[in-house]
């Protein structure tokens, strides 16, 4: 069996866990994004993990497990780093618009390349900025355990829509940093995220806007 073949089985198998139906040109494209990965982490150093399986594990099923989750048509990927969880989710979505931000150059060249190399750039956009430079609203935006919740809302919560959704991967439960919210914003929910083949905890923890209730009217 090569060793593209079996890295194939190893993503067909975690995405029928995670009940998820991809077409086989979008599974080549999550691969030919893990070639991608690993050829250009041997001199960027992109991230931690050098081995291709682990990277379909950690890289690619970790980014899909969240794939229900996402609402509306945009959405932005808060320190995207190497594309995760932002350019898995665009070659499985055909239907969203992408923003990848990241202030690294040499991540946002290797983003850039990705965006090329995958066709992806009629949807997928990198900006190399800061988080508090980006401009515009988007319906969800992720951030993969970059910062606190309340540092990553102080920086970027300009961004969230006003109906949108805010999908922050985290490890353990982090209960701190739920009691820390910064106002303005509430819970819609934690979720226990089960990634196929990984031996860790993982969190989603989704926020919204609030809004204060409007005052009662007092009829005369």
């Amino acid at each position: 069996m090569s060793n593209r073949e079996a890295l194939r089985q190893r993503l067909r198998a975690g995405l029928t866990t995670l009940k998820l139906d991809l077409d086989d040109p979008t599974i080549e494209q999550q691969l030919d994004y893990v070639d991608l990965l690993l050829r250009w982490n041997a001199a960027y150093n992109l991230t931690a993990v050098r081995d291709a399986g682990e990277m379909v594990t950690r890289h690619l099923l970790d980014s899909l497990a969240i794939l229900a989750y996402v609402t509306g048509n945009s959405l932005a990927d808060l320190g995207s780093g190497a594309g995760l969880p932002g350019i898995p989710l665009a070659l499985a979505n055909p239907d969203l618009h992408v923003h990848l931000v990241d202030s690294n150059g040499k991540k946002a060249r290797f983003l850039r390349e990705a965006v090329r190399h995958l066709r992806l750039a009629d949807r997928v956009r990198v900006d190399e900025c800061r988080v508090e430079a980006v401009v515009g609203e988007f319906d969800c935006i992720t951030a993969r355990a970059f910062a606190t919740l309340a540092d990553m809302l102080a920086w970027g919560g300009h961004l969230l829509a006003a109906e949108g959704r805010w999908l922050a991967l985290k490890g353990r439960f982090p209960q701190d940093e739920l009691d820390n919210l910064p106002p303005g914003f509430k819970i819609e929910a934690v979720h226990r995220i089960d990634v196929p083949g990984l031996d860790a905890e993982r969190h989603l923890v989704i926020i919204k806007r609030s809004f204060a209730e409007p005052s009662a009217r007092i009829l005369p």
